[in-house]
């Protein structure tokens, strides 16, 4: 897929305020400075479409950005992040599980895992949580070039084993990486994809 435009739209605090437009809508999420940006950022080709921060949990709100005018990429904030305060944790929580589960422009949710990590028990259960709902989503494995080839299937095997334990049909992954833009062409090809067939 060759993306010719991504204009950012707006942020808003729930998904019913979000456009209302009937486009396809592929959403990122993951913990919280996870590279949710960057690869963004690398899928559209375009710098500074998405902010990145340094400071974990900067993603406050829904923000959606209109691919080719046709399909949206949406950047929802990062899960797991405890240094917010209760309430704030609270809110986000309910931002997000709302969306996830209600909004029915949601075509494919892209689940961001950092490969640099052995499996973390906030991603299991929300992998989990997805499933247990019928969310459709994906794996995407990011930050790929922080780890040599063998450490990357590595890990991500034992993510794939972790889940075996309770699925019997492992969902669609990929390993990616905003730096040499691995998995780009693989993601936007899977996007594309749906796309034809909706």
């Amino acid at each position: 897929m060759n993306i010719t435009s991504a204009t950012y739209v707006g942020s808003k605090p729930h998904h019913t305020q979000c456009p209302n437009d009937g486009r396809p809508e592929y959403a990122f999420i993951g913990r919280s400075n996870v590279g949710k940006s960057s690869l963004i950022n690398a899928l559209t080709g375009r710098k500074n479409l998405a902010l990145t921060s340094a400071t974990p949990g900067k993603t406050m709100c829904i923000n959606h950005f209109l691919i080719n005018n046709k399909w949206y990429i949406v950047d929802l904030p990062g899960y797991g992040y405890a240094q917010r305060g209760k309430s704030a944790m609270e809110k986000l929580k309910t931002m997000i599980s709302s969306y996830v589960l209600e909004r029915e422009q949601l075509t494919c949710l892209f689940v961001l895992i950092d490969i640099r990590h052995d499996p973390q028990k906030v991603d299991l259960a929300f992998l989990h949580f997805l499933g247990s709902h019928g969310v459709p989503f994906a794996i995407v494995f990011t930050k790929a070039d922080k780890l040599p080839p063998s450490k990357v299937k590595t890990t991500a095997n034992k993510y794939l084993e972790a889940l075996k334990e309770d699925w019997e049909e492992l969902p669609t992954y990929f390993i990616t990486s905003a730096t040499n833009k691995l998995g780009r062409d693989e993601l936007l090809d899977y996007i594309e994809n749906i796309n034809k067939n909706l």
